[in-house]
């Protein structure tokens, strides 16, 4: 018997005269289910809903933030512990960061330098390196390891406990207590330890650089000079205030919409430091042509 996609529905037990036709269950040349582009085009509609709401959600807590320290509702009791916990607690592992970096960069650059280039010129190449890319980027990194994670997963577990509740039912304001505090010491604490990183690594390139290839401490430090602009620091200073704002600003956002108990914490402290993770890249990508053409 030959099967066709034209079906009739009649009541039980009766059956239609001989000779009639059922309508179409679908429109001649429709298909039931969803092309390959329809699909496409509704992920591409569902991902720049979710943009969306997450950009309207960040404006809307930047406007708490600035309303909340405008109207002078933050403790600097707050903002100095959040300082401590960001910059006291991270610098060891910065230091170490930086250290490492220092001697990778130097090590690669006068694996490289042999031949008719000076060694001098290795001085200019980890002083470069350090300050423009390795020791903002690397430091930023670190931080939303160590500082960006535990703020989501910190504020998580209070939304899921319905500790922010609480704030709001006894007249409180969360984000002055809890927001603005965190995004305040950011943009205090990660210039200096971007500063920091920078001094370390320079230093442990400079005593890598005599350690493998010889190049001893004034060689160095005149390379270093030889091709360095005061722009430089500028630059690398400013990438650090960028990045110790969109630190706290996503893990504090994301910490804000957890729901689903210990297992939504877990899932949304993924999610943001795989955000603050591509934000740091991705803004890190746009700094050259903005400031150094």
């Amino acid at each position: 018997m030959l099967r066709t996609r034209y079906m009739l529905r009649v009541p039980a037990g009766v059956y239609p005269p001989t000779g009639w036709r059922a309508l179409p269950k679908t429109m001649p040349g429709s298909s039931e289910t969803p092309s390959r582009a329809e699909r496409g085009l509704a992920q591409v509609a569902r991902a720049g809903r979710t943009v969306l709401q997450h950009s309207g959600e960040i404006a809307i807590l930047l406007r708490d933030i600035v309303a909340a320290l405008v109207g002078l509702r933050v403790s600097l009791r707050s903002i100095l512990r959040q300082m401590y916990v960001m910059g006291v607690q991270s610098l060891p592992i910065v230091i170490l960061t930086a250290v490492l970096a220092g001697i990778v960069t130097s090590q690669q650059g006068g694996y490289q330098f042999t031949g008719a280039i000076p060694l001098y010129v290795l001085g200019s190449i980890v002083t470069e390196s350090v300050v423009l890319e390795m020791g903002p980027v690397l430091t930023a990194i670190v931080l939303v390891g160590r500082v960006g994670a535990r703020i989501t997963a910190e504020l998580g577990t209070m939304k899921v406990s319905e500790q922010i509740d609480a704030f709001y039912s006894v007249g409180r304001d969360p984000v002055s207590i809890l927001a603005a505090p965190r995004v305040v010491a950011g943009i205090v604490v990660v210039p200096i330890l971007v500063a920091v990183a920078n001094l370390v690594g320079i230093l442990a390139g400079m005593v890598s650089a005599q350690l493998t290839v010889g190049l001893g401490p004034n060689s160095f430090l005149y390379g270093a000079r030889l091709y360095w602009q005061s722009w430089d620091l500028f630059y690398s200073l400013t990438k650090a205030l960028v990045f110790g704002f969109t630190i706290p600003v996503v893990a504090i956002h994301m910490g804000l919409r957890t729901e689903g108990g210990a297992e939504g914490v877990g899932k949304t402290t993924t999610q943001a430091v795989m955000f603050m993770t591509l934000a740091v890249l991705i803004m890190d990508a746009l700094f050259p042509p903005l400031l150094l053409d």
